[in-house]
């Protein structure tokens, strides 16, 4: 029997019964739609993380004491650096456009009845242009800032609302820790980070004044360093481990006792984070479709049953078996797909939707569409397999006596 004359008898003999075979399809249904917006909202914060690292400078890298794995902090122990080492880098790593201390710390800050809790940064003045962050309000911090040790500070678009509101900031004094300093400059605003911290929650001071004022302490925690173009990264990369072995006496054949990253790094770390996420709920989800199989299961040897009268007649007048197993394997398959485009088309809307309340870029994988209706059609040949395989097998004498 021709497949075109088959798929018509079987879409005929489903048709029969519409509100069955919808509900029939409705574990596949789900099962599709589950996998579409799993897979969506993985590409989704995929691609927000990316631009959001992109987004804090695409030349950007990280100069950090102690071998880290991950996205691990410092090996306990290492020795931080020195200004000596930040001013080795200006003069011998000539792939490094910019160098900037990045020292933090929790601390309290007030300004007349108002105080809160923030973060201050300690950093040298070309943190900002490393950052690639503007000032909305005033200036930024300075070279002669550094020199002098001055009590400035530029504070974030949060701390500007919760101890000024709406009087401006320029000129103002507040107490950081236990030192008054002037307020030279606001950030412009950049909202949550990917990791949910409020970036804007924060005050810059220069690194010296951190360090004199604040710490006690003139090392250095963390410096962040910018290549002079995207495609000399790993030049400048190469060039900072090299002098800072030579510095921190690091011999031949031993570890580093720090690390040098780079946004490129963190960006391929975050992408295999939501990656194992994305495929770990997608597992979840396709569990449904295992349920709407047997569904499918179920359904057609109830159909055979049901039926039976009919097949013995088909058979009587010469159909062969693999007619009839055909048929029904074409049913279950019909059923299975046409459950996996309304899934799709579910899917679509929900993870469009989805995108939509959690802020994230819309993204439909096309390979995740394509796998999920493939995986729903193959869910409807295993699971038909066995029912049709029973109809095919019936003999026409106790089919047609069957009641």
């Amino acid at each position: 029997m021709r497949l075109a004359t088959t798929t018509g008898l079987a879409v005929s003999a489903l048709l029969r019964s519409k509100l069955r075979s919808l509900l029939t399809t409705l574990g596949v249904v789900i099962g599709v739609a589950a996998v579409i917006i799993m897979q969506s909202m993985g590409a989704g914060a995929t691609a927000m993380v990316t631009g959001e690292l992109s987004g804090m400078g695409s030349n950007m890298l990280m100069l950090m004491p102690g071998a880290t794995q991950g996205m691990g902090g410092a090996s306990l122990g290492a020795p931080l650096f020195t200004r000596d080492d930040l001013a080795a880098i200006g003069r011998e790593c000539p792939a490094v456009r910019a160098a900037s201390v990045m020292n933090v710390r929790s601390v309290r800050v007030v300004t007349g009845d108002e105080n809160r809790s923030t973060n201050l940064y300690g950093v040298s003045p070309s943190y900002l242009e490393i950052r690639q962050w503007l000032t909305v309000m005033g200036r930024g911090l300075t070279e002669e800032d550094e020199r002098q040790g001055a009590k400035v500070c530029v504070i974030g678009e949060t701390n500007r609302i919760e101890l000024f509101g709406s009087v401006d900031p320029i000129g103002a004094e507040i107490r950081v820790h236990d030192l008054a300093c002037t307020v030279v400059g606001v950030l412009e605003p950049k909202g949550a980070s990917t990791f949910g911290q409020d970036q804007d929650d924060l005050v810059l001071m220069p690194s010296t004044t951190y360090g004199r004022r604040i710490m006690g302490d003139d090392r250095i925690g963390v410096m962040m360093l910018s290549a002079v173009a995207e495609d000399r990264i790993d030049e400048a990369k190469a060039q900072v481990q090299s002098l800072m072995r030579q510095r921190r006496r690091v011999l031949e054949g031993e570890d580093d006792d720090f690390t040098v990253r780079d946004m490129r790094e963190l960006i391929a770390i975050m992408g295999t984070i939501t990656g194992v996420l994305t495929s770990l709920l997608a597992g979840v989800a396709a569990i449904s479709l295992v349920v709407g199989g047997i569904g499918i299961m179920n359904i057609m040897l109830v159909s055979v049953t049901e039926r039976t009268r009919e097949i013995g007649i088909r058979l009587a007048v010469g159909a062969r078996a693999r007619d009839i197993l055909a048929q029904f394997l074409v049913e279950a398959v019909v059923l299975s797909l046409a459950g996996g485009m309304l899934g799709l088309l579910l899917g679509a809307v929900g993870s469009y939707a989805a995108s939509r309340v959690l802020d994230l870029p819309f993204s439909l994988p096309p390979m995740a569409a394509a796998l999920a209706v493939g995986v729903s059609v193959v869910v409807g040949v295993l699971f038909g397999v066995f029912p049709a395989r029973k109809a095919a097998h019936l003999r026409p004498i106790v089919a047609l006596r069957f009641e």
